[in-house]
């Protein structure tokens, strides 16, 4: 049996295709761009295309994230927070922590031993700390995105930046690079930031596990939170599938209900 899962985030639109152990058989992530159903769309033929499927193969599909109502071929919806919840916790089937880094907002979702969810919260004050705050820092600087993990990594010294507000940070880079702070050192700094917003948003109790497609791209993210914390954070495979890939689980799981 073959279920499905999407996250049709802000930023971008993830597909997974799972079998009845939750083993991935297809994949996709794509730009969400201006039509949330179209990209849904998308990404599912692509996902089925992998696996080398048709569409009747897939017994059921749950949509989650900001477009999910968008999804038109999902027969139901379930939360960001359930779907990241279920897909991390398949991966690390114990008493988790689970931060997921998004576009938009960042969320902590706490799990028992048995993967119940005792707790989460979410950051939707403002960009800060989220992908979108990182975005516009490249744009700032003119630097591709994708550049960021390894620059950072490779810093051997980091800038300290005081402001919360995206807007501010941005003024407060512009002042940096005018006093001759060099860029790795610069973006190792916003990567603090980023550390910093998550750490203040709750406590981060038994194993932590990053998420999401910033983890995905900057897994140095990780590396930096496990050092704050004195313990490794741990990376699922295909971080920024997490969503999605709980959202097929769990319609695989209301299958065999």
């Amino acid at each position: 049996m073959v279920f499905g899962g999407l996250d049709i985030g802000a930023s971008a639109t993830k597909a997974v295709l799972v079998d009845g152990t939750g083993a991935l058989l297809g994949s996709s992530i794509r730009r969400s761009g201006v039509d949330f159903t179209a990209s849904a769309a998308a990404g599912l033929a692509e996902a089925l295309a992998q696996a080398g499927l048709e569409p009747g193969a897939v017994e059921k599909v749950f949509a989650c994230g900001y477009g999910r109502s968008n999804a038109a071929m999902a027969q139901e919806t379930r939360t960001e927070i359930a779907c990241h919840a279920a897909g991390a916790y398949h991966h690390f089937p114990r008493a988790i922590t689970v931060v997921d880094i998004g576009g938009q907002d960042n969320k902590i979702i706490k799990l028992n031993q048995r993967g119940l969810r005792t707790s989460f919260k979410m950051n939707r004050k403002c960009a800060a700390g989220t992908g979108a705050f990182l975005e516009e820092m490249a744009l700032r600087l003119d630097l591709p995105l994708e550049s960021f993990n390894g620059l950072a990594a490779q810093a051997q010294s980091e800038a300290t930046l005081g402001s919360y507000c995206t807007v501010f940070t941005a003024t407060e880079v512009l002042a940096k690079i005018r006093e001759g702070v060099k860029v790795e050192a610069l973006i190792k700094g916003l990567f603090r930031s980023v550390v910093k917003r998550v750490m203040e948003m709750d406590t981060l109790e038994s194993t932590v596990v990053m998420t999401g497609g910033v983890a995905a791209h900057n897994p140095y993210l990780a590396e930096m939170l496990g050092s704050e914390l004195g313990r490794e954070v741990l990376l699922p495979p295909h971080p920024q599938l997490m969503g999605a890939w709980g959202a097929a689980l769990l319609a695989g799981r209301d299958g065999q209900e």
